[in-house]
C-alpha cells in the first residue's frame, strides 16, 4: 500500500549528498525523527509525487496526535485514487520511453547490418560469427549451455555469465525470442554476437535497472554443449480395481486391505446366480 509506503523508514540506494555534512543531533531520538523524515521525503521524490510540504508535516503532527482529519475510508480513497494516477504516469512513461528506445535501435541495427561479417535474417535478427562450432545444432527444446555477455547498444552491460564465472543452462525455447533462433543456428563451440532488436527481445517491457522499455540489446553468445531434454515419467496406467478397507474393528481382528478386480467381483455375481437357482 502506497501510504505505507512513504512512511516506511528504508535505507537509501543512493548517496545523499547530505550525509557529508556532519548534522549534530543532541541525542538518538531527534537523530531517529530526522532519519524517519528524510526517508519519507526520499520515497516523495522517488515517486516524483506533487505535494504540499506543509501538508505533509501537519498529517505527521496530527498522526503522531492521533487527531486526523480524515477518516480510515477517506485515507484509502485518497491513496487507491493516487495509485491510479501513479501508475497512469508511469504507463505514459513507459510508453514514451518505448518509442525513443524503439527508434534509437532501429537507426543502429540500420547502420549495423552493413558492417563486414554481419547477417540479418528476415526476422530482423543480427549476427556475426566470432567462432564457428561444429557438430549439430540444438533444437529449441534441447538444453542448451552458454556462457554469455549482454550489453545495450550504448555499451552498458546489464548481464554476464563470464562475470560470475558460471555458465548458463536452459531450454533454448525458455529465452527470448532472439536467442531461441539464434540457438538452433550455433553448433558447440560456436561464438556469436547478436543484435536482437526490442520485439525479438522483453519489448515494450522493462526490466530494471538496466533494460528499459523498447531496448534494443547485444549479447556475445558461446554455446559449449547441449543435450536433449530428459522423457517424461511414464504416466500410471488406469485401474478399475476396488481397495476394500476394512473397518478399525475389523483391522483390530486381523483384517487386511484387499484389492478387489473387476473379475472377481463377477465371478461373485455369478456364484449368487447360481445359488438362486
Amino acid at each position: 500500500m502506497l501510504g505505507v509506503g512513504l512512511l516506511t523508514c528504508a535505507v537509501h540506494a543512493e548517496d545523499q549528498k547530505a550525509s557529508d555534512k556532519k548534522a549534530a543531533f543532541k541525542d538518538d531520538k531527534e537523530k531517529v525523527s530526522y532519519a524517519i523524515g528524510l526517508s519519507t521525503g526520499g520515497n516523495i521524490k522517488r515517486n516524483d509525487l506533487e505535494v504540499d510540504v506543509d501538508a505533509v508535516v501537519r498529517g505527521l503532527k496530527d498522526g503522531i496526535a492521533g487527531q486526523g482529519l480524515l477518516s480510515e475510508t477517506e485515507m484509502r480513497e485518497v491513496f487507491g485514487n493516487l495509485n491510479q494516477q501513479m501508475r497512469a504516469k508511469a504507463e505514459e512513461k513507459r510508453k514514451a520511453e518505448a518509442e525513443k528506445n524503439k527508434k534509437a535501435g532501429a537507426d543502429f541495427l540500420a547502420a549495423n547490418k552493413t558492417k563486414p561479417g554481419v547477417i540479418t535474417l528476415p526476422s530482423g535478427l543480427q549476427y556475426k560469427v566470432i567462432t564457428e562450432g561444429k557438430g549439430e545444432s540444438p533444437k529449441s527444446d534441447d538444453i542448451v549451455t552458454v556462457n554469455y555477455r549482454g550489453t545495450l547498444i550504448d555499451g552498458t552491460e546489464f548481464d554476464s555469465s563470464y562475470a560470475r564465472n558460471q555458465p548458463s543452462s536452459t531450454p533454448a525455447n525458455h529465452v527470448i525470442k532472439g536467442w531461441t533462433e539464434a540457438l538452433q543456428l550455433m553448433k558447440p563451440g560456436s561464438k556469436w554476437q547478436l543484435f536482437i532488436p526490442a520485439d525479438l527481445a522483453y519489448g515494450d517491457t522493462p526490466k530494471p535497472p538496466k533494460i528499459q522499455a523498447g531496448s534494443t540489446l547485444i549479447f556475445e553468445v558461446e554455446l559449449l554443449s547441449f543435450k536433449k531434454p530428459e522423457a517424461p515419467a511414464p504416466s500410471q496406467p488406469l485401474t478399475s480395481d476396488i481397495i476394500k478397507v476394512p473397518s478399525a474393528e475389523e483391522l483390530k481382528k486381523g483384517a487386511k486391505i484387499e484389492t478387489i478386480k473387476p473379475e472377481d467381483i463377477e465371478k461373485e455375481k455369478a456364484k449368487e446366480k447360481a445359488n438362486q437357482k
